[in-house]
């Protein structure tokens, strides 16, 4: 069996960078799912504000979905695509029903608790493997996030 893959990384790295990938893009999903929710439901003096602000938030969601996956498969691995699959791995669950824009911003807060440290991990394990492709879009991911989270995390600060 080959030891490197088509664009020259361990087989056995890449098979664990995918594995985390997958954890990662069904994060995701779910994060999606819960910040389209949020969009469509919000009520109150906020509204406006944060009607954009989640529709800022799905969309993004949406074009880094499609990067994992897409780095998934330049690993030369499957992504997942069923939610049942997601649902699984997922540490991300479905909000329902969330109006409020205070709660419905602490369940992004929550969410990036956990979207966070799992691509700080693959930030390491990129790092480890010389995957720069993956390490370059974590660390651009991480860059933004943190930003987003003091943002925020500003918000809520008095509630």
């Amino acid at each position: 069996m080959k030891k490197n893959n088509n664009i020259g990384l361990d087989n056995k790295d890449v098979t664990m960078l995918s594995e985390k990938l997958n954890e990662l893009l069904a994060n995701y999903q779910f994060f999606y799912m819960n910040s389209r929710g949020f969009h469509w439901n919000i009520k109150g003096d906020k509204f406006f504000e944060l009607h954009v602000k989640f529709e800022e938030l799905y969309t993004d969601s949406q074009l880094k979905i499609d990067e994992i996956a897409e780095r998934i498969l330049t690993l030369g691995q499957s992504p997942l695509h069923t939610f049942e699959d997601y649902a699984k791995i997922s540490k991300i669950k479905a909000e329902k029903n969330v109006t409020d824009g205070v709660q419905a911003i602490k369940k992004i807060l929550e969410a990036y608790e956990i979207l966070l440290p799992l691509e700080r991990e693959l930030l390491q394990l990129s790092g480890d493997s010389n995957d720069e492709g993956t390490n370059s879009l974590m660390s651009d991911y991480i860059g933004e996030q943190e930003k987003l989270i003091w943002m925020y995390s500003a918000f809520v600060a008095n509630d």
